[in-house]
């Protein structure tokens, strides 16, 4: 017997394979290093290379399809069922190989370097952002102790402390004031570190066709048009937009049976970060359709429907059902090759 797959338990150090036939049935079993690992497979003819989309999974997957290999990339949060008894790297194996037998579970696409590099702007830019407003509350929290207080909004904090430092009849020490004007330098030079990251994302929507036509939909930004293309890669791959939608989580969870069908809250399963930029997005939609509205301007179909959900169900819930719609339409257009139109959105009856 000839083993036809292979199941790999990826890690930092220590790599667990497991080699089975086509029934399934293991026959060879392997726990290497690193450097052992990395060489593991180049002698072997063609397999089926089976691995949880974890850390350092598409590497791995890009390497072994250059070797020959045919790669699968199993979710993690479809594999946890099938692994029985206690958490093991022989057990995390096996049930890689169980859940290969489900036919219901779809594989993630291998993402190319290119798409991991975007994606990874997007988290120097987060952990920017996150560094740049703990900056802001320190400053906010520091100058409060000494009676200065600045306005909300975080594009009043630079020239605020900057006339905390200026003004002598304060009770600001001045090494205090010496290190508070270094936390602006600080703050300045981290600004410029995401504006930076942005213009590099710039750069690549003006390469991606597929960028730019999702930048056209309401609430579709930079930001988001750029995280999707690299998260979600072609949206082809998603048989309906529904589908497409319950992939970013922005569809209800459903705990039915029988002829009882109870749906609660949305199901917050795939990508977070991708989420949250919709309903943000969708959040300024709303606002913009509210302006609008109340100077007596025009509303498009989409923007009159988003206002009817929100009067009747509020403005969370709005933003949610408008983002779903959203993704929705962003599937479509990719779909079909079209552009977005405003004007084909569905009348539903809205649920009270």
């Amino acid at each position: 017997m000839h083993a036809s797959t292979v199941a790999i338990d990826l890690a930092k150090e220590v790599f667990e394979l497991a080699f089975a036939d086509d029934r399934g049935r293991v026959l060879e079993r392997k726990r290497l290093s690193r450097r052992a690992f990395a060489r593991a497979l180049e002698q072997r003819p063609p397999l089926r290379v089976l691995m949880e989309a974890c850390g350092s999974a598409h590497y791995w997957a890009r390497r072994f399809q250059h070797q020959g290999h045919a790669v699968r990339l199993l979710p993690a949060r479809d594999v946890r069922p099938y692994v029985r008894g206690n958490k093991t790297d022989r057990n995390d194996v096996a049930g890689i190989l169980e859940a290969d037998r489900c036919g219901d579970i779809a594989g993630v696409p291998v993402k190319t370097p290119e798409q991991q590099g975007i994606q990874a702007l997007h988290r120097l830019r987060e952990h920017l952002k996150a560094e740049r407003t703990a900056t802001i509350n320190l400053l906010r929290g520091v100058l409060r102790e000494f009676g200065v207080t600045i306005p909300a909004g975080a594009l009043k904090v630079p020239a605020a402390v900057r006339d905390a430092l200026e003004d002598g009849d304060n009770e600001l020490p001045m090494p205090l004031r010496h290190s508070l004007d270094d936390q602006l330098k600080r703050l300045a030079q981290l600004q410029a570190d995401m504006a930076a990251i942005e213009q590099r994302l710039e750069e690549f929507a003006d390469r991606d066709v597929a960028v730019q036509r999702y930048r056209r939909v309401p609430g579709v930004g930079l930001l988001t048009a750029t995280a999707l293309r690299a998260s979600a890669g072609d949206l082809s791959r998603f048989r309906n937009g529904r589908q497409f939608a319950a992939w970013l989580g922005l569809t209800p969870r459903e705990h039915s049976s029988g002829q009882q069908r109870r749906l609660g809250g949305l199901t917050k399963r795939g990508d977070v970060y991708l989420r949250t930029l919709l309903v943000h997005g969708a959040r300024a939609v709303l606002t913009a359709a509210r302006l609008k509205q109340r100077r007596g301007q025009p509303l498009d179909p989409l923007q009159a429907w988003a206002l009817k959900v929100q009067d009747a169900r509020g403005h969370n819930k709005a933003a949610c059902a408008l983002a779903n719609k959203l993704a929705r339409r962003l599937w479509a257009m990719e779909h079909h090759g079209q552009a977005f139109d405003p004007r084909h959105v569905s009348q539903r009856p809205i649920a009270h």
